[in-house]
C-alpha cells in the first residue's frame, strides 16, 4: 500500500512538473525594437520603427510548441523620422491610431526548426484586419543580469516578409509604397 501511495505521489509529481515547465516573461519595453522597412518607390527603403512594444512570452525550453508569445504595440508610436510620413501613417487611410490604438500579434503555433530557432506563426491584429503570418525567430541567450543576478533576461530576434495589402493597407501603393513589408523584432524579457 505505501509502494503504491509513493508511485503515485511520485508520478503526480512528475506530472505536475511538466505541466509547469514553462518559464513566463514580461517583454522589457526598454530593450524591444519592432522596425521594418517597405520599398519606397524603388528608389530606397523607407524605414520606421515602434516606440512602445509591450507583452509577454511563455517559453517552454523542453517543448518550443507548449511556448507562446504575446505582443501589443503602440499604433501612435510609430516613428519613420519624418513627421508628415507618421502622420498619413497614422491616419485612417493607413493605421486608423483613433479606431485601432493596438498592433498585435498572438502566437497560435510555434514550430522548432533548430537548436535555437523556430517559425512562430499567429494572428497579426492590424487596422482592424487580422491575418496569419509567421515569423523566422531565434532565441540569442538567456542569463542573469551582470549587476543583478536575481533578475533573468532572455532575448529574441525575428524578422518576416508580408505583402501590406494583404494587412488591410490598401492605399500602400498610392503613395508610391511596398507593397511587400519586412519586419525586424529585438526583444528581451524579463523572466516572472
Amino acid at each position: 500500500m505505501k509502494f503504491a501511495a509513493l508511485v503515485a505521489a511520485l508520478t503526480g509529481a512528475l506530472f505536475a512538473g511538466s505541466a509547469f515547465a514553462a518559464d513566463t516573461y514580461d517583454v522589457d519595453p526598454t530593450h524591444a525594437w519592432v522596425s521594418f522597412k517597405i520599398n519606397h518607390a524603388g528608389w530606397s527603403n523607407a524605414h520606421g520603427i515602434f516606440k512602445t512594444v509591450g507583452g509577454t512570452i511563455s517559453f517552454d525550453k523542453e517543448d518550443i510548441a507548449k511556448s507562446s508569445i504575446s505582443l501589443k504595440l503602440d499604433a501612435n508610436s510609430i516613428d519613420t523620422n519624418f513627421d508628415q510620413r507618421d502622420s498619413d501613417l497614422k491616419s485612417p487611410d493607413f493605421l486608423n491610431v483613433e479606431e485601432f490604438p493596438d498592433v498585435t500579434f498572438t502566437s497560435t503555433k510555434i514550430e522548432k526548426t533548430g537548436d535555437k530557432t523556430a517559425k512562430v506563426t499567429g494572428d497579426l491584429s492590424l487596422a482592424g484586419t487580422v491575418k496569419p503570418v509567421t515569423l523566422d525567430v531565434v532565441w540569442n541567450a538567456e542569463s542573469p543580469l551582470p549587476w543583478d543576478a536575481k533578475t533573468v533576461k532572455t532575448g529574441f530576434s525575428a524578422t518576416g516578409k508580408f505583402n501590406g495589402l494583404d494587412l488591410g493597407l490598401k492605399k500602400l501603393t498610392d503613395f508610391g509604397l511596398g507593397p511587400d513589408l519586412a519586419l525586424d523584432i529585438d526583444i528581451e524579457a524579463i523572466k516572472k
